[in-house]
């Protein structure tokens, strides 16, 4: 085998337990993430597992990582032709919603409720990306405040939009409503209609 065929191989095997990695630990937390497990998954040793990340809290935050541009391209890509402000936040919030019902879609508010209390590195990785995705959808919520098109305190109305997307994640996958969606667009629609 080439150096470079082994290259793509261990770079295919890697981001193939990565994308599994995300899928379980969005079911099962991250701290039921296993070498094991992800091994009998793939069809691959334990060893070939651990070998591509050393120990758990490494794989963790791998995955963490791997959620984060997995989010990105769900989420945010698709809304960057429409102009900053409301037309971009309404746009990452219906993205945002839509990514809720996809395998993975959940990562983050899973995460954020199995890390919140435990001090160390995977949870302020969590926090971190939290923390950069408020602020991108705060700076839209500003320039709409700015530009007139919504009204109020930006951070009341990030707030607002956070608990939509945690109703609609629980009432999505906890109560299976199947009016989850709808309610939250209503919602989403009455916070963020032009004034």
């Amino acid at each position: 085998m080439s150096p470079r065929r082994s290259v793509t191989d261990a770079r295919d095997t890697r981001s193939a337990i990565l994308s599994r990695g995300v899928e379980l630990a969005t079911v099962e937390g991250l701290d039921g993430l296993t070498i094991g497990r992800l091994a009998a998954d793939l069809g691959l040793s334990k060893s070939g597992v651990l070998g591509h990340f050393g120990a758990k809290e490494a794989l963790q935050l791998a995955v963490v990582d791997t959620a984060a541009e997995q989010f990105g391209r769900a989420v945010v890509e698709p809304s960057t032709g429409t102009t900053p402000g409301l037309p971009r936040l309404r746009a990452l919030c219906e993205a945002w919603l839509i990514h809720l019902t996809h395998p993975g879609g959940t990562f983050f508010l899973a995460a954020a409720a199995e890390f919140d209390h435990r001090p160390g590195p995977v949870r302020d990785a969590i926090a971190g990306m939290s923390a950069l995705w408020q602020r991108d959808l705060r700076l839209h919520i500003r320039l709409a405040v700015l530009d007139h098109t919504l009204e109020g305190d930006a951070d009341q109305i990030l707030f607002e939009l956070t608990g939509i997307i945690l109703a609609a994640n629980h009432a999505l996958h906890l109560t299976r409503d199947p009016q989850a969606l709808p309610h939250a667009h209503t919602a989403l629609t009455r916070l963020l209609t032009p004034t």
